[in-house]
C-alpha cells in the first residue's frame, strides 16, 4: 500500500453468503490496498435450504464455518454474527414469525451494530438498498438497521450494496429462455428489486480480484445445492470463465447523499480522496 491512509470498512449482511455474492470483489479489493476490512453477520443463515435437509442447528454452525472460510479468502480481519435467528422468508411468502431479526425493533438492533462501528471507527459502512435487494424481509431489515447505526455512530459514508436492475432483468429474460433446456433457479418478479441505474453512484470493477470472490463464493457449499431447486450460487460457480468476468466482474453501490454523477465511480473512498484533494 502507498503512503494514503488506511481505511476501515465494516461489511453488514444478512447471512452467510451474502457477502461473497454482493461485495466479495470490492472487500477484497481493499483488504489487498491494506485497508481494515470486517465482516458483520445478523443471523448464521440457520433458516436457509440446504441438500439433505439439515436441522437448522446443523445448518447454521455449518455455514458460520462457511462464514468463516468466506471472510478469509475476502482477507478480512474479523467476523462479527450478532446471533439473530434467520426469518427464513422471502416476500409474498408466510409472514415473519416473532423473535426472527426480521421481526426486532431496528433501532434496538442498531445499537449493537452501532457499537461495533465505534469501536471499529469505522469510515464506511456497506449494507443493502431500501428494496432489500429482492425483497427479503432479513436484507431490509439490513438497510434499515444499517441506516440507524451509521447515523449513531456517526460513520461518514454508507454504502448500499445493490445491483444495476436494468442488467438484471435483462439476464432474467435470458435465463427464462434458457429454462427450456437448462435448469435454472426459480426467477421472482425483479422489476421493482435492487436499484435502477441512474441512482447507482459506484460501479467497481473487481475483476483483479475476481479469483478471491469465487474461493468466497466456493466457500459457502451449503448453498450451492438443495434437495428442491437449482441454487444460484451453484448456477453462478458453475459459468464459464469468460461468463463468470461479465457476471462477476462488478459490483454495484449507491451512496447515501451522492448525488450520482454521468459516469459511476469506481473507488468506494472517493468521497475521503476529493475531501483530502480539497483540503
Amino acid at each position: 500500500m502507498s503512503d494514503e491512509r488506511a481505511f476501515t470498512v465494516v461489511s453488514f449482511h444478512a447471512h452467510p453468503d451474502d457477502e461473497a455474492l454482493l461485495t466479495a470483489g470490492t472487500l477484497a479489493g481493499a483488504a489487498a490496498d491494506g485497508h481494515r476490512v470486517v465482516i458483520v453477520v445478523a443471523t448464521s443463515g440457520e433458516a436457509g435450504l440446504a441438500a439433505g435437509r439439515p436441522t437448522a442447528a446443523e445448518l447454521g454452525r455449518r455455514r458460520e464455518h462457511e462464514l468463516a472460510a468466506s471472510a478469509a479468502a475476502i482477507g478480512a480481519a474479523r467476523v462479527v454474527l450478532l446471533g439473530h435467528a434467520d426469518s427464513g422468508s422471502v416476500a409474498g411468502e408466510p409472514p415473519v414469525q416473532p423473535g426472527t431479526f426480521a421481526s426486532l425493533d431496528p433501532q434496538v438492533v442498531a445499537l449493537e451494530l452501532a457499537a461495533i462501528l465505534v469501536e471499529e471507527r469505522a469510515d464506511v459502512l456497506t449494507t443493502y438498498d431500501a428494496a432489500g435487494g429482492y425483497g427479503h424481509p432479513d436484507h431490509v431489515q439490513v438497510h434499515q438497521v444499517g441506516t440507524i447505526a451509521a447515523r449513531m455512530a456517526e460513520t461518514p459514508v454508507v454504502l448500499e450494496a445493490t445491483v444495476d436492475r436494468e442488467l438484471l432483468l435483462r439476464a432474467t429474460r435470458l435465463l427464462r429462455r434458457a429454462a427450456v433446456v437448462l435448469p435454472v433457479p426459480r426467477l421472482p418478479d425483479l422489476r421493482s428489486a435492487f436499484t435502477p441505474r441512474h441512482e447507482l453512484t459506484h460501479r467497481v470493477d473487481v475483476r483483479p480480484h475476481l479469483d478471491e470472490k469465487l474461493r468466497a463464493l466456493r466457500a459457502h457449499v451449503s448453498q450451492a445445492a438443495s434437495d428442491d431447486e437449482v441454487r444460484t450460487l451453484a448456477l453462478l460457480l458453475h459459468l464459464p470463465r469468460p461468463v463468470q468476468r461479465r457476471v462477476l466482474g462488478v459490483e454495484w453501490f449507491r451512496e447515501t447523499g451522492r448525488v450520482p454523477g454521468t459516469t459511476p465511480l469506481h473507488d468506494v473512498f472517493a468521497t475521503f480522496r476529493t475531501h483530502c484533494e480539497a483540503g
